[in-house]
């Protein structure tokens, strides 16, 4: 029998960020708080109006309100909408992709971000920035000693600037000491990247002159719980011999289960997902069935009095997701972004529209008005 080749990532050339030709630049794109609103319909304003509701009702009783957002909420400028709404109290959890974190880390640090996919893998660049992977890595690897997951690490990283490094010889040590810590597997992966990588002990500086448009590091200073969900093998920061799927793994895990934290006080709450049709509704309906496993065991009830309202420019497949799921013969049915959404218990509402004129409408109602 053949043995199976695999990559050897070891073996990758990677550019410097200063290589790339940036396709978005955070001056060009950024909404500025007193800019002009975009237009929307009128049915869009009274479906916001709706949603502006509900979220005072959770402020109210004390309900988890929770953001759940795709990478091109950041691509598209909105990121100082969004902090705003996080400094007024009105999320009490955001989540992303993977594609999210990174964007919002690279516009933080060099105030541009985005290439040309085709390009880029004709000759091999795509994805292959020396800076994104390395640091996001190093803030994910440095994070998890102190039990932090991949949201919670970054947003760190971002504010302080980088990170503090240990010495190889105390995550040596602490490994013999205890060595079934639940740390353990975390304290090997940073001890093996700073090997291999020769990081030296002490502060690992890393400047982030735009970190105020950044969600990540917004949450963090504001104590308001940042999951990420990475998928292994989908984001550029698997293009660089550092890339590591243990740790990526490992704090993915961890923001699930920070995220199922934040739907057990759903009840009463709110659900807003921007712009993820994948991630956000398969990671929504999995962490809601261990939370209702759990208030089940306990002798509760599943959560049901929720809603959660689906943001994105397709047409919903001209359905009326308010009257539940379509038969499996019609098309609408394979949306996973509203079909999943529409079984999770609560109420689940469609608006189709531009995710940036949506935060706009939905900051100027909360906060401006």
């Amino acid at each position: 029998m053949i043995d199976p080749k695999k990559l050897d990532l070891s073996r990758l050339t990677v550019y410097p960020l200063e290589n790339r030709q940036h396709l978005s630049h955070i001056n060009d794109i950024i909404i500025d708080p007193d800019d002009a609103l975009l237009p929307i319909s009128e049915s869009q304003l009274k479906q916001i109006l709706r949603l502006e509701k509900k979220l005072r009702r959770a402020r109210d009783r004390g309900a988890s309100a929770v953001l759940i957002y795709g990478a091109h909420l950041i691509k598209n400028g909105t990121a100082v909408l969004v902090n705003q709404l996080i400094e007024s109290g009105w999320i009490t959890h955001i989540a992303t992709n993977g594609a999210g974190s990174i964007h919002d880390w690279e516009f933080a640090h060099i105030g541009a971000s985005t290439e040309s996919v085709e390009k880029g893998v004709k000759n091999g660049s795509f994805g292959a920035w020396d800076e994104t992977a390395k640091n996001i890595h190093i803030a994910i690897l440095s994070g998890a000693i102190d039990s932090l997951g991949y949201g919670q690490s970054l947003g760190r990283f971002i504010n302080e600037n980088g990170c503090t490094l240990p010495q190889e010889s105390e995550l040596v040590e602490a490994i013999k000491n205890d060595p079934t810590s639940h740390l353990t597997s975390a304290r090997a992966d940073l001890l093996f990247a700073m090997n291999q990588f020769s990081l030296k002990a002490g502060k690992y500086d890393v400047s982030h002159p735009y970190r105020e448009t950044s969600i990540i590091a917004s949450a963090w200073r504001h104590k308001v719980p940042f999951s990420v969900h990475p998928s292994i093998g989908y984001d550029i920061i698997a293009n660089h011999p550092i890339f590591s799927g243990s740790a990526i793994g490992r704090a993915g895990e961890w923001d699930f289960k920070l995220f199922g934290g934040s739907l057990e006080n759903l009840n009463g709450g709110i659900t807003i997902s921007v712009g993820s049709a994948i991630m956000g509704p398969q990671v929504f309906e999995k962490a809601m069935s261990c939370v209702n496993n759990r208030r089940i065991k306990l002798g509760g009830t599943a959560i049901t009095d929720h809603s959660i309202h689906v943001v994105d420019i397709q047409d919903g497949g001209q359905w009326d997701w308010q009257h539940g799921e379509p038969p499996t013969n019609n098309p609408a049915y394979y949306l996973r972004f509203c079909k999943s959404y529409s079984r999770m218990g609560g109420t689940m509402n469609y608006i189709q529209c531009d995710n940036a004129a949506f935060i706009q409408r939905l900051h100027h109602h909360l906060i401006k008005k």
